[in-house]
């Protein structure tokens, strides 16, 4: 099967600089979810995953909300601190729901304009 391509944000890339959260990090929460281990479904190809805060585990860590499809392409498109709140509105969730239809609907040409204008980076596997 082939794996995910990874993509952030660029609200995300500038969020996951400022809390110090390593490429690897992200990677790790897309293999998981490619394997199977999904934090919760969210329903509509949005899906939530927990990764660990530097140097602390997954209790004291993050929880990101995904845009995702198995074997095409991983969104990055929210993180936030466990500690700082519960969960997301469902008006967020709604939102989100949304943009996973334009986002899975986008072609590799809109991807790589998207790319090109920063909208999106996509994550290199090393």
């Amino acid at each position: 099967m082939a794996v995910s391509r990874v993509f952030l944000t660029k609200w995300f890339q500038r969020s996951a600089r400022k809390e110090e959260i390593s490429t690897a990090t992200l990677l790790d929460a897309v293999e998981r979810a490619e394997n199977g281990q999904i934090a919760a479904d969210l329903g509509g190809s949005v899906i939530k995953q927990r990764i660990s805060r530097p140097g602390q585990g997954k209790s004291g860590g993050y929880r990101t909300i995904i845009v995702f499809r198995k074997g095409d392409r991983a969104v990055f498109m929210y993180v936030f601190p466990k500690n700082e709140r519960d969960n997301i509105t469902t008006d967020e969730l709604v939102a989100f729901r949304e943009a996973a239809k334009y986002i899975l609907a986008l072609s590799d040409h809109q991807i790589a304009a998207l790319t090109k204008k920063g909208d999106l980076v996509e994550v290199k596997r090393t």
